[in-house]
C-alpha cells in the first residue's frame, strides 16, 4: 500500500511569496525498510528542531497538533511523523515481526539522522505523548548525543502500575456515578492485565466518566478540528482507527511489560514532563513518581490543572506558551 503523501501549505511573506528560510515539506521517507510519512514545517530553519512522537501505539496525532498547536511552528522546526503501523504510513501488510519497540527506536534513529542532515542541525528535541513518551525516553537513553531535550506528555513510566490505577479509578467512579452498565462491564473484565478487547471496554468507560480528558475537549471535537486542517482528509480518520487496532495488538504486550523507572533511571539530557492533573489513562500519579525518581541534568514538572491525557489539545494556549517560554528558552 503506497503512502498517501498529500500537500502542506508553504509559509508566505506579506506579499505572498515563499518565506525565505522556512520549510514546509511532506514526503515518504524510506525508514526501516518501508516508506514512512514525514512532514516538516517551520517558519525559520534557525529555530530548534523538534520531532513529535505520537501516541497509541498506532494513533497519528498530526492533524490534532496542526489544529491546536501550529503556533509551535514559529518557534521550532516541527517534524511530524506517522510511525510504522500508523496514519499515512499504515499498511496492513507490515510484517508483524517488525512491530517491536526496538524496531521503533531504530526507525526513530534513522529519522533523526535524516532530519539532522536535512536541517543542518546537530541535535533534535523529542516531544513524546503517551506511547510516544516511552519511545522518546528509550531513544534519549540510547542516543543522548543526538537529543537536545526531552519533553514527555502523558508520560509512560510503569504500565502495569498505571493500568491498575486506571482500572481502580474508573471502577470507583462507575460505582459512584453509574450507570449500572458501566459497573457490570468493568466487573466483568476484572482488573488488568487486559486483552485488547477488555482494554477498549475500560477505555470507553474511562473516557465517559472523566478519567481520560477534562471538560475542555472531547474526542469528537478533536476529530472535527483535525479534519479541518489543510493536510487532513476523511481517509485519515479511517487510518486512525485501523492503525490503532493494528498496532495495539502487536505492541501492547511489550509495552505492558515495560518499566522505565527501572530500565531508565537517569537521562543525560534536559527533561520536561507536562502532565494533565486529571489524566488517569496513563495515570498521572505514576508519571509524577517517575519524574521524582528520574535523574537528569535539568528537569521540570509542569502540571496542567484542567487537562487529562490530551494536554496539548485541552489547554493549547498554555501548552504552546510552556513549550516556547520554558522548553525552547532553556536551549538558548
Amino acid at each position: 500500500m503506497p503512502v498517501s503523501i498529500g500537500r502542506t501549505p508553504p509559509f508566505r511573506t506579506a506579499g505572498g511569496g515563499i518565506l525565505p528560510g522556512s520549510m514546509a515539506e511532506v514526503g515518504a521517507w524510506r525508514i526501516g525498510g518501508i516508506d514512512q510519512w514525514v512532514m516538516i514545517r517551520g517558519r525559520s530553519l534557525d529555530n530548534p528542531v523538534m520531532i513529535v512522537l505520537h501516541g497509541g501505539p498506532g494513533s497519528s496525532e498530526t492533524a490534532f497538533y496542526r489544529a491546536f498547536n501550529a503556533d509551535l511552528e514559529d518557534a521550532f522546526t516541527v517534524v511530524y511523523w506517522d510511525q510504522r503501523g500508523a496514519g499515512r504510513t499504515f499498511d496492513p501488510a507490515t510484517p508483524p515481526e517488525t512491530m517491536t519497540v526496538d524496531r521503533f527506536v531504530l526507525d526513530l534513529d534513522e529519522l533523526v539522522d535524516r532530519v539532522l542532515a536535512t536541517t543542518g542541525k546537530r541535535q533534535v528535541t523529542l516531544l513524546g505523548h503517551s506511547w510516544g513518551s516511552a519511545l522518546g525516553v528509550l531513544y534519549a537513553h540510547r542516543f543522548p548525543g543526538k537529543v537536545r531535550a526531552y519533553v514527555g506528555i502523558g508520560q509512560v513510566a510503569d504500565m502495569a502500575a498505571s493500568e491498575i490505577a486506571s482500572y481502580e479509578f474508573v471502577r470507583a467512579r462507575a460505582r459512584e456515578k453509574g450507570p449500572a452498565k458501566a459497573v457490570k462491564q468493568l466487573l466483568g473484565i476484572g482488573p488488568p492485565p487486559h486483552t485488547i478487547e477488555q482494554l477498549l471496554v475500560q477505555r470507553r468507560w474511562l473516557t465517559s466518566l472523566g478519567g481520560s480528558m477534562g471538560r475542555n475537549v472531547t474526542m469528537a471535537k478533536l476529530i472535527w478540528r483535525g479534519l479541518r486542517t489543510p493536510e487532513a482528509s476523511l481517509w485519515d480518520l479511517v487510518r486512525l482507527g485501523r492503525g490503532t487496532i493494528f498496532s495495539l495488538k502487536r505492541l501492547w504486550p511489550e509495552l505492558m511489560a515495560s518499566h522505565l523507572r527501572t530500565d531508565v533511571p537517569r537521562l543525560s539530557v534536559p527533561v520536561f514532563f507536562l502532565l494533565g492533573r486529571l489524566d488517569m489513562q496513563v495515570a498521572a500519579p505514576v508519571s509524577a513518581a517517575y519524574f521524582e525518581a528520574l535523574e537528569a541534568p535539568h528537569k521540570d514538572l509542569i502540571w496542567f490543572e484542567e487537562s487529562g491525557h490530551m494536554v496539548p489539545f485541552e489547554e493549547p494556549e498554555r501548552f504552546n506558551q510552556v513549550m516556547i517560554d520554558t522548553v525552547r528558552a532553556h536551549m538558548i
